[in-house]
């Protein structure tokens, strides 16, 4: 699950962690009051949308040449004026795709003097099964892009479970930011604190680029992205919370609901299968017959009759769908409940475009009798070769 940048600083604030003082909006109304509140004469005015590059974006609605998702503001004036021309409207960056993302909040920020601008993140570094931090001199810049280019300036702490971060390891990472005076002092507690706030709120990426020093000397988390670890969102009900469905797929909130695992995807052939490694094999041998799935959905290994159902309404309710691959091994999924299910949920919601199924494994002859006995336009496949040409074929 992710969270606005706003929430995620308010999150890190908790944990004692430098941030700058800031005002949330959904309204340009708000936008006078808000910077009011703060000390200016410096603004930042930031579109909150769950994706990254915001501040290279650009608004569809502005046309070429307008300015990017987060602007420096040197007046309450412009900074309503910003917000004015931001709030509702849809920001197209590197991350969100052509269609972009509706700008629904502002987080409006008193500014900073920046001298350094520094990248840090803690993740799972699953080569050494531990959290470590991934930190670089070259901050406010796409980390992918210093990685392939300088690999050589991205320096990774992987930290002791039963140690915490030590004194050792903040050593280690100052050195690598080549940090003295006050920002070395600032930092023996702000990465106890972000390591701490990542492992007791179960983050997945804690990422703060850029992490600024600022020309006093200090140091500042200037943005922030968090993202939480899904399966362990049941123990902290106040991040559960902060989650913003309007900025999530209709589609996987609804799965979401069912425990499906369902990401939406970009092509025209829906794809449902049980077990992520079949699921990822199917939508490759899709693309290997010239088409593009559209969307991963993995209905699990102990997927009931409704369940089965519930994945197949939320595949057809997709407009982009000209086809259906169903692709099942029956172990703990029997064949015989995947075919109850579609056959189910065809009969409830019809059926407008072609459907190929594919089964395999436990009660496969039971499964196929259901399908062949349904009276339903579903076409059988012998094998996921044979399923794969089939669906592709019946697009055209």
């Amino acid at each position: 699950m992710n969270i606005h940048e706003y929430q995620a600083k308010q999150v890190l604030k908790g944990f004692g962690a430098p941030v700058a003082e800031g005002v949330a909006i959904t309204s340009a109304d708000q936008a006078e009051a808000a910077a009011r509140q703060l000390p200016g004469p410096l603004y930042v005015v930031k579109s909150q949308i769950h994706a990254g590059g915001r501040g290279k974006g650009k608004f569809k609605e502005l046309g070429e040449g307008a300015e990017g998702g987060v602007r420096l503001a040197r007046s309450v004036e412009e900074v309503v004026s910003n917000a004015r021309e931001m709030l509702g409207h849809t920001l197209v960056t590197a991350q969100t795709g052509e269609a972009g993302k509706q700008v629904n909040r502002l987080y409006i920020e008193d500014g900073a003097d920046i001298a350094r601008e520094l990248y840090c993140s803690l993740l799972v570094d699953r080569s050494v099964g531990r959290v470590a931090f991934v930190v670089s001199t070259e901050g406010g810049m796409d980390i992918e892009a210093v990685a392939h280019d300088t690999p050589e300036k991205i320096i990774t702490v992987a930290i002791d479970p039963a140690a915490g971060v030590t004194q050792a390891d903040v050593a280690k990472i100052v050195e690598a930011y080549k940090l003295d005076g006050a920002a070395a002092e600032d930092a023996k507690s702000l990465f106890p604190a972000l390591y701490k706030a990542f492992t007791e709120k179960d983050m997945a990426l804690l990422e703060v680029n850029p992490l600024i020093v600022m020309t006093d000397g200090h140091l500042r988390v200037l943005d922030a992205k968090v993202s939480f670890d899904g399966n362990a969102l049941f123990r902290h009900d106040d991040m559960k919370a902060l989650r913003d469905e309007t900025e999530e797929d209709a589609k996987e909130i609804e799965a979401s609901k069912w425990d499906l695992a369902y990401v939406a995807l970009d092509g025209n052939i829906g794809c449902m299968v049980n077990g992520a490694g079949l699921a990822m094999a199917t939508m490759d041998i899709i693309k290997l017959y010239g088409k593009e799935p559209a969307n991963f959905c993995d209905v699990g290994g102990g997927a009931s009759k409704e369940k089965v159902a519930a994945a197949f309404k939320i595949i057809t309710a997709d407009p982009k769908v000209q086809g259906i691959l169903v692709n099942i091994f029956g172990g703990i999924m029997k064949c015989d409940v995947i075919a109850e299910g579609v056959v189910a949920a065809v009969k409830e919601v019809g059926l407008k475009v072609p459907l190929v199924v594919r089964l395999e494994g436990t009660n496969v002859e039971l499964g196929k009798k259901i399908l062949n006995e349904s009276g339903l336009a579903i076409t059988a496949a012998d094998d996921l070769d044979d399923a794969a040409q089939k669906i592709v074929a019946a697009i055209g």
